[in-house]
């Protein structure tokens, strides 16, 4: 006999969808920003505005996969049924933190302070290949789940259980992140005149 899925339920599962989504945009947005480094000379100009333009959903994911973690380890019981994520996915979970903060914080100090910024440069340089290295193992950790937590909200067909209350707002959320990225570099890109 089916149960329905209580609301606090549906909040882990939302929780989970949100994330799932973010990581699916970002995924896209992060290919994006990769296709110009073979080509920075020439395709600087991109490279900064979709840099700029993944701050916001990379703080979305940041924030929804750091919401977990503090329900989980705070003890709430439908965050700990759930569980943790896998063991190695946790311990990596720092540094992928750690180097997402250094790689996007040295991208926007190179761009404030302006050229030749050769430290800051070198810096960035660093917790890029730092980053690339834990993103690769965090997006294996996660690559099978990605898909049906990214499209979960826009399928009509399933059981009642997968059809969760606020689909319409985890969508406004991730598309608000995009818009507020688009129009911070819209409005910062003027600042990076100095590079050209």
């Amino acid at each position: 006999m089916y149960r329905p899925a209580t609301k606090l339920r549906d909040g882990v599962a939302g929780n989970a969808r949100l994330t799932g989504a973010a990581a699916a945009a970002l995924l896209v947005l992060l290919a994006a920003e990769g296709a110009t480094i073979p080509f920075i000379g020439r395709l600087l100009g991109p490279h900064i505005f979709i840099g700029m333009l993944l701050i916001p959903p990379v703080l979305l994911k940041l924030g929804s996969t750091g919401y977990r973690f503090a329900r989980y380890y705070t003890g709430n019981p439908r965050y700990v049924e759930k569980g943790p994520p896998l063991l190695v996915l946790r311990v990596l979970a720092p540094g992928v933190v750690l180097s997402t903060l250094a790689l996007f914080g040295t991208g926007v100090a190179l761009l404030v302070d302006g050229p030749p910024g050769n430290t800051l440069i070198f810096a960035h340089k660093l917790s890029f290949i730092a980053w690339v290295a834990l993103m690769t193992l965090h997006v294996l950790g996660h690559l099978l789940e990605v898909p049906s937590l990214a499209s979960a909200d826009w399928r009509k067909a399933g059981p009642p259980e997968a059809r969760l209350a606020g689909a319409g707002a985890r969508a406004l959320t991730l598309a608000m992140a995009i818009l507020g990225g688009a129009v911070l570099a819209a409005l910062t890109f003027s600042a990076a005149q100095p590079w050209f």
